[in-house]
């Protein structure tokens, strides 16, 4: 259900939380849906000829058990979250266990209807599959397994880094069009399939907007603006604008991409006052004509 409220409170409610499953209560659910979950054999299998064993806590997680078809969690993630592979053909997925009656399933299933799906500025991490289990109001969600952040591996060329960015921003657009909001983004929470494909995760504290006028008071982010930190009131969308540029510098900052015009962009993204700061598709438009100026 979408937020019919015009202030947003980021309370902690049962249905929004993380959740913490017994992931081998759901073995069978994941097989007979074509979906194997991680095993101990797997994941010694996967380091048998790398020479990164030895210091990996997954595989050191794996040596330390010793039934070898018992699943084997990744320490490195949450325990919402858990790697598998599909039957068919072979291809590693991430799956995240979420409420079923919590708004980031709402977001998460809108945003993969086949409408929007092929909207080409929906840049949402591929979402393959929602298995139900309505007894225990769970829902897993099955994804294809992208890098860990959107600078897992630097752009190695100036066009790879626009293009990353201009994907970033058109997913915002996206969103806003939609009137969702996401509220916590972050170079953490876009990913890389490493083929020139950058991707939108994690719609945790994300919202389907039902009202004009919408504030939010306080979240917990990444990247947080300024007007929330002194305690005050902000539009949701500007949030996420402020985010945006956040995630924008950084990107700038790490790779050594400086580009007075994109950092013209951003500035105008970061002012004080929400109420100045421009609309999504306004930095769209923005970027786009500094993309033509590039060449």
């Amino acid at each position: 259900p979408s937020s019919s409220s015009s202030t947003l409170s980021f309370d902690e409610e049962q249905t929004n939380s993380r959740l913490k499953p017994d992931w081998s209560k759901y073995r069978n659910v994941f097989e007979c849906n074509g979906y194997h979950l991680e095993t101990v054999r797997d994941v010694k299998h996967h380091y048998l000829d790398d020479d990164r064993r030895r210091t990996s806590p997954a595989y050191r997680h794996a040596c330390a058990l010793q039934d070898e078809d018992a699943l084997c969690g990744d320490p490195g993630l949450p325990d919402n979250l858990f790697r598998a592979t599909r039957h068919k053909d072979g291809k590693n997925l991430v799956v995240k266990a979420v409420n079923l009656l919590s708004r980031e399933l709402d977001v998460a299933r809108y945003i993969s209807s086949p409408a929007l799906r092929r909207d080409p500025m929906n840049h949402c991490i591929p979402i393959l599959d929602f298995l139900d289990v309505s007894p225990d109001g769970i829902c897993f969600v099955v994804m294809e397994e992208w890098s860990s952040c959107l600078l897992s591996r630097l752009p190695a060329t100036m066009h790879e880094f626009l293009s990353a960015i201009h994907q970033c921003i058109e997913h915002i657009v996206f969103l806003h069009r939609y009137r969702i909001v996401h509220l916590d983004i972050s170079i953490y929470n876009f990913v890389t399939d490493y083929r020139g494909h950058y991707a939108c995760i994690d719609y945790e504290s994300s919202r389907r907007l039902d009202i004009d006028g919408p504030q939010v008071f306080s979240l917990r982010a990444t990247e947080i603006p300024p007007e929330l930190e002194r305690g005050e009131a902000s539009d949701p969308y500007m949030v996420d604008i402020w985010a945006l540029a956040m995630l924008m510098l950084r990107a700038c900052q790490a790779t050594g991409y400086g580009i007075p015009g994109l950092f013209q962009i951003v500035k105008s993204m970061l002012d004080e006052r929400p109420d100045r700061r421009p609309c999504a598709l306004a930095v769209l438009r923005a970027f786009r004509r500094l993309l033509r100026s590039t060449g």
